[in-house]
């Protein structure tokens, strides 16, 4: 499991323990629990000039999904894993919707906000929200990490490293597609693109080979649009045969290669859209960032032979990474990001027209929608039972939880014990490859 953070009775951050570590102070008295996600607990008592070991934050940046890993430079353990995955997709999704309603409500005539246009100028460097969103919760886990335990520097996956030039300073033209990360950037694209399988077989864990869709007999190019992988036998069996050719009994996979060739690179231009703005917001933090490429990410998990995941890649990132890494036991954290809520008060339906109305009024009996709670109901109640899950509060004392098993409706307000107060983000855990919701 990842370390439990610990922090002092003034709230100075202090080294993380092992699990075990902290359930003895806790049995015995000695701490309480300040946080369930991340698990933190705090002494009874202040530490006067602790002595704490200086951890390193590092941070692999993506358009759906960001790895976070904190690792201990000295040893090369890695103390806590988390993958982020981000809510950009949902913001445009609810602006698209909001946008189809007030058109729709103009060109009907009825009942809408006059459309504005040119009365807002934009900032220089403005981003839209869905990848405003991207940056701001990267920000406020690096903010609350460091809160929680001693970090001292951070890396970041950003540009790339030019080993190269540090070995040979007068290298030049095509001298730099050759060497030991030549190729690793395409590769790794083509991985995510084909989801590691092959495309013609739909084979996984298997060696892949770059395949040219278009052969290279036929005035194909290497373009990104016209590579995909392969297996070696489907590969040679293909050979210089165009696809139409090759596939033509099996005219849906056809239809997909040619469709997934041409997929557009939103998420690639998404993370290049933000990896200025996120390294400006990092470095305002006022601690030394490393940067590194893709490339020398994926070098450094390969030649340690580790696993493809987010947290790991993140582990790798920079220069800094410890020839051994020491990732035994950790189960990442998986946060996802889902906001505080609407602002909108008057919900319409799919025509715009006002369908319920909600509160101004957020939170009740103490709680609000989207804290964890744990209710223990007595018989003779509709929900009776131990449920665990996320409140929806109501004015009437008469709560719903959304709990893994499902939905409980009835919990009274009584019954109900506050976990975690909801801050935005919904926690999944990773334990023995499996996750479970918390």
């Amino acid at each position: 499991m990842s370390h439990v953070f610990v922090i002092d009775a003034n709230k100075q951050p202090l080294n993380p323990v092992h699990p075990a570590r902290a359930r003895v102070l806790l049995s015995q008295g000695k701490a309480a629990v300040l946080k369930r996600f991340p698990f933190t607990i705090i002494l009874n008592v202040a530490i006067d000039a602790p002595v704490v070991e200086e951890l390193r934050i590092k941070i692999d940046p993506g358009s759906k999904t960001t790895g976070i890993a904190l690792v201990n430079d000295q040893s090369g353990e890695v103390v806590f894993a988390a993958e982020l995955h981000h809510r950009g997709a949902k913001i445009k999704e609810a602006l698209d919707d909001r946008r189809a309603v007030r058109h729709s409500r103009r060109r009907r005539h009825t009942r809408y906000r006059k459309a504005r246009w040119q009365n807002r100028r934009r900032r220089e460097g403005w981003l839209p929200p869905s990848l405003t969103s991207r940056i701001s919760n990267v920000l406020t886990w690096v903010k609350r990490l460091r809160n929680l335990c001693p970090i001292t520097a951070m890396s970041m996956e950003l540009v790339k490293f030019d080993m190269q030039a540090m070995e040979n300073p007068d290298i030049q033209g095509w001298e730099y597609q050759q060497g030991t990360l030549a190729g690793y950037e395409l590769r790794e694209y083509l991985l995510e693109k084909w989801n590691r399988m092959c495309a013609y077989c739909g084979k996984g864990n298997v060696p892949l080979q770059v395949e040219h869709i278009v052969p290279r007999a036929n005035k194909g190019t290497h373009r990104v649009s016209n590579l995909t992988l392969a297996c070696e036998k489907c590969n040679q069996a293909k050979g210089t045969q165009d696809i139409k050719d090759f596939l033509k009994k099996k005219p849906a996979m056809l239809k997909h290669i040619l469709a997934q060739a041409k997929a557009p690179l939103n998420d690639a231009a998404a993370v290049n859209a933000t990896r200025w703005e996120l390294f400006r917001g990092l470095q305002a933090l006022g601690l030394p960032i490393e940067c590194g490429s893709g490339g020398l990410t994926k070098y450094n998990r390969t030649t340690r032979e580790l696993p493809k995941t987010h947290w790991i890649d993140a582990a790798c990132v920079g220069q800094s990474t410890p020839e051994y890494l020491n990732t035994t036991g950790i189960s990442s954290l998986l946060i996802t990001a889902t906001g505080y809520g609407k602002r909108q008060l008057c919900g319409v339906d799919k025509h715009g027209f006002p369908q319920r109305h909600r509160q101004r009024k957020k939170v009740h009996h103490g709680y609000q929608m989207g804290d964890l709670v744990r209710a223990v109901v007595p018989e003779g109640f509709a929900a009776a039972g131990r449920h665990v899950g996320r409140v929806l509060a109501r004015a009437t004392g008469s709560f719903d939880l959304r709990t893994a098993r499902g939905r409980i409706e009835g919990v009274p307000v009584r019954y109900c014990r506050p976990l975690h107060r909801n801050d935005g983000y919904s926690y999944h855990s990773t334990r023995g490859g499996n996750s479970s919701p918390l």
